[in-house]
């Protein structure tokens, strides 16, 4: 994932007894030009504003940008780890509303704090906002996980449900 991690992790919570502002996951990861390269080969997305600088600076950009799916992804995984399973995870929304400029010395910290949103309903489903920053200054708006709140979610789907 990231080269470097810094991870203040608050022990698992128990979704039923939350309100609503608790935080759940804090977390900053510092992403590097190595953590750029090695996602697009993962991803496939081979863009040269992911990793040169003259592309990025010809294309009127402030430098080599991280990929906006792997700063999702990053924001994403505080709750996952979180909730204790993927699969609980039943959405999840962002807005790109800042690049991420990735410095070829020091990398750039991406900031992740993960609050309770909306407490869950009757479907066991609630809300959880993310605050993902970059140098003082949001870079995804909006963020928001929708989630299973509660008990174990199954390893395997139903058969009716994969049918």
């Amino acid at each position: 994932m990231t080269d470097t991690i810094s991870v203040a992790q608050l022990p698992r919570p128990d979704f039923t007894s939350l309100e609503v502002g608790t935080v759940i996951a804090e977390r900053a990861v510092t992403l590097t030009r190595d953590t750029l390269v090695r996602y697009a080969g993962a991803s496939g997305d081979f863009n040269p504003i992911h990793y040169r600088d003259d592309v990025a600076e010809a294309v009127g950009l402030p430098g080599v940008l991280a990929h906006g799916m792997l700063t999702m992804g990053v924001a994403l995984q505080p709750v996952v780890d979180a909730l204790g399973d993927p699969g609980r995870v039943v959405d999840y929304q962002v807005r790109f509303t800042r690049p991420v400029v990735v410095d070829p010395q020091t990398g750039a910290e991406v900031s992740i704090v993960s609050k309770i949103g909306q407490l869950a309903g009757e479907d066991g489903v609630g809300r959880i906002d993310l605050v993902v920053s970059f140098g003082g200054q949001t870079v995804l708006a909006k963020s928001q996980v929708r989630a299973d709140f509660r008990g174990e979610v199954p390893a395997v789907l139903p058969a009716e449900a994969t049918a």
